[in-house]
């Protein structure tokens, strides 16, 4: 019996653990903070258990590294080195969804004198972007071509039928990481110039890009694409771009949520108000007989009837609705009034859209290529996004188990050996992606 450690029972870990208790001689022991959420995920599979773990309880987190085989770290991407750590000390191997961190990408030497796999990234974004990406890289790469020109896109969003607040978004996960990316940085390369903006200027920087058959998104970059020019091999490449799709709106919208201070992790100074009203007054520095809509249009720079100014009175950000008590600053104050006003219902859909695009040249022609991911959650059953991080880490981990991977040290999976069987079994399952080529020559 082949065992297996998830740590973690958050909104991707079900069809994971489902699909691994499916495998024959597999077991899996699910260690969650809050064991309840793992039981009702093992349902009384007798290929699996259930424990209640306090990830700093270091001697039992040890305890269950060095009892596995494999374990799949679905915790936050902070504790990943410290149970990489122990899978290199136990001589264990180990998959996450999360990117490599620079403390990860150390323990490459170390990991492979263990003779372990730490394989990240292998979920859908980082993940099936990587691979369905590389697949196309390298068919070019085969057939005498070179790509000069690479840009893709992922969009985790509501199904166009689940479109149904004006924000344009419901969360199928936890909405903080969401917000905390709309702080990052972003940088990339076009036409053979990097090009950079600060993270507060992230939301300025959208354009508007049709996918066929699909629909009309806004595209703003994520984070810095540049290194991707080497991790993908692109020698040729003179644009690499990597972007996130969201609901027309969300962009400008986002960026007035930016400049109001709702994203800030600190604890307002001289700040004794109770309700979320009272924090946008506080941020704008504003008193109580002002208008609050139009003392915020002010700040903003908007006008009273403005869309953006709509979507925050909608949300909330100038009610009533008192502050939970057991934070202390606005952007987790925001994380848990996102997730009341803009959950995916039960009967809703989620989609998943990957765009990727190509221009490759050949000796005697040049292309522009595609490649295009549509998945949706299935209505009451598991959302798209749970669906396409799970599965590619799950098919990893059964190929590592069954040695049809050998590979040690620290890895993301672009290359053949491990993208591969992953997309094929991908398909099997419906998970395809549609590739058009058009002749620029």
């Amino acid at each position: 019996m082949k065992k297996v450690l998830v740590l973690g029972a958050g909104m991707v870990s079900k069809p994971l653990v489902r699909y691994l208790l499916d495998q024959p001689d597999f077991s899996v022991t699910m260690a969650s903070r809050t064991v309840s959420k793992a039981e009702k995920i093992i349902n009384g599979h007798p290929n699996g258990e259930a424990l209640s773990l306090n990830v700093k309880n270091d001697a039992m987190l040890e305890k269950l590294v060095s009892e596995a085989d494999l374990t799949v770290s679905l915790l936050p991407y902070t504790y990943h080195v410290k149970v990489a750590e122990l899978c290199i000390k136990h001589k264990k191997h180990l998959v996450t969804t999360s990117y490599v961190s620079d403390e990860m990408r150390e323990l490459d030497g170390q990991a492979k004198k263990a003779g372990v796999l730490l394989l990240n990234e292998s979920g859908l974004d980082p993940g099936i972007d990587h691979m369905s990406a590389m697949r196309v890289i390298h068919d070019v790469e085969n057939n005498g071509g070179k790509v000069v020109s690479f840009r893709s896109t992922t969009g985790a969003l509501p199904s166009h039928e689940a479109n149904t607040n004006p924000f344009g978004y419901k969360f199928s996960w936890a909405p903080r990481g969401v917000l905390l990316a709309s702080r990052n940085p972003s940088k990339w390369l076009q036409d053979g110039k990097e090009v950079s903006y600060p993270g507060e200027q992230l939301f300025e920087n959208y354009t508007l890009q049709d996918v066929p058959g699909i629909g009309t998104f806004e595209n703003y970059p994520n984070r810095n694409s540049v290194p991707y020019k080497e991790i993908y091999g692109l020698k040729d490449a003179e644009t690499v771009y990597r972007g996130t799709f969201r609901m027309t709106g969300w962009c400008e919208t986002m960026r007035k949520i930016v400049a109001l201070g709702w994203l800030t992790e600190e604890t307002p100074e001289g700040f004794s108000g109770k309700t979320y009203g009272d924090l946008t007054r506080h941020l704008i520095g504003v008193g109580p007989r002002e208008n609050l809509p139009k003392a915020t249009a002010a700040f903003l720079g908007l006008e009273t009837y403005s869309t953006v100014l709509k979507r925050l009175e909608w949300l909330g950000l100038f009610g009533d609705e008192p502050l939970p008590e057991d934070k202390d600053n606005p952007l987790d104050y925001l994380n848990v009034l996102t997730l009341k006003k803009m959950s995916l219902g039960k009967g809703e859909r989620d989609m998943i859209v990957i765009h990727h695009e190509f221009i490759a040249e050949y000796t005697s022609k040049k292309e522009y290529i595609t490649s295009t991911l549509l998945e949706y959650g299935i209505p009451k059953g598991d959302s798209a996004v749970a669906r396409t991080v799970a599965f590619p880490a799950a098919i990893a981990v059964k190929m590592i188990l069954n040695e049809k991977i050998k590979l040690s040290g620290v890895y993301i999976p672009v290359i053949p050996e491990i993208y591969n069987p992953i997309l094929d079994e991908l398909e099997e399952m419906g998970i395809k992606f549609d590739e058009k080529a058009k002749d620029l020559s």
